[in-house]
């Protein structure tokens, strides 16, 4: 598709570096600040998919950036400025390798695993009798360790990230509370959206002087899962799928499609009409998480536009 932006090779006055992740590309400013410019890349299965989607980028980032807001008084983030719709601007933080998976309802990766037999993910039980998209009797916790670009996120327990040196008890504790003090936010954002927070990831950093805050992205729906409200008990009942906003259905479409990021699988062709229809999926799940009307970004010249309101920002520090 054109008008997307895939893929960014920008060189910022002061830049020391760039890192290129699944979706974002971070440059580092003088060691002080990163430039987080989110592409319209899609990953699903750790794999990224080899089309854009129109306005996916400024989706998730204006998302992540109005989150962030709205939680800044519970949980300090790396944050400073959004100076372009696809660009997030904050304090350079060395990240924790590990991804906080916080779970509310057993659905996604939880429930394949439980349809498996499993009745432990990531060190923590899981109860019998339960069935697809359950809600848990409490939120489960069931960490991932951060993979490269092109490698799996695996799950890790609580123990087993402290005993490896992963991150110290200290600080996992505090990553634990701030799991905990997010989800329970996000959750009623999104019920007064008339939405269901199903689960989400965080990730965390520190910064120079040693704090501990919240990095990347936070309840979007390439983070997280929502379900609709409105008649979810009865379709549970009545043993349906649940309506939900997030990328699952793409994850679902793949499966469909014969590919779950496995060796040896090659990615189904995903023509205009799909990609037309999964950037309409992400304008709604926008409209429906925020409650704001979605207002689409100049894209006639996507790279020109993102370069020139980073420069002026730079140029005013």
């Amino acid at each position: 598709m054109a008008n997307t932006i895939i893929d960014t090779n920008f060189n910022f006055p002061n830049q020391k570096s760039v890192y290129k992740g699944k979706v974002r590309a971070v440059y580092n400013i003088n060691n002080e600040q990163l430039v987080m410019v989110a592409t319209d890349r899609l990953s699903a299965f750790d794999v990224v998919m080899p089309k854009g989607i129109p306005f996916k980028g400024q989706i998730l980032n204006q998302i992540a950036t109005k989150m962030m807001k709205a939680t800044e008084d519970l949980v300090p983030n790396w944050l400073v400025a959004a100076p372009d719709p696809n660009v997030a601007i904050g304090h350079l933080c060395t990240p924790f390798k590990v991804e906080m998976v916080i779970r509310g309802y057993m659905s996604g990766h939880a429930a394949r695993e439980y349809k498996l037999g499993k009745r432990m993910l990531c060190g923590v039980p899981m109860p019998e009798g339960m069935k697809e998209n359950d809600k848990f009797p409490e939120p489960i916790i069931t960490p991932a360790t951060k993979a490269e670009m092109g490698d799996h996120d695996e799950d890790i327990s609580r123990e087993d990230i402290i005993i490896k040196g992963i991150v110290s008890e200290e600080d996992y504790l505090v990553l634990e509370d701030y799991t905990k003090k997010l989800f329970q936010r996000g959750t009623e954002i999104a019920a007064e959206r008339g939405l269901i927070l199903v689960d989400t990831k965080y990730e965390f950093g520190k910064t120079k002087d040693g704090k501990i805050v919240l990095i990347d992205e936070i309840h979007t729906p390439d983070s997280s899962r929502y379900f609709y409200a409105e008649g979810y008990q009865e379709r549970q009942d009545k043993g349906e799928a649940q309506k939900q906003l997030s990328k699952e259905f793409v994850r679902q479409w793949l499966i469909a499609n014969n590919f779950q990021g496995l060796e040896g699988q090659t990615v189904p062709f995903m023509n205009d009409d799909y990609i037309t229809s999964v950037s309409e999926r992400y304008i709604e799940l926008y409209e429906n998480i925020t409650g704001d009307t979605f207002v689409k970004g100049d894209v006639s010249d996507i790279q020109n536009r993102i370069e020139g309101n980073v420069l002026e920002y730079l140029e005013r520090l």
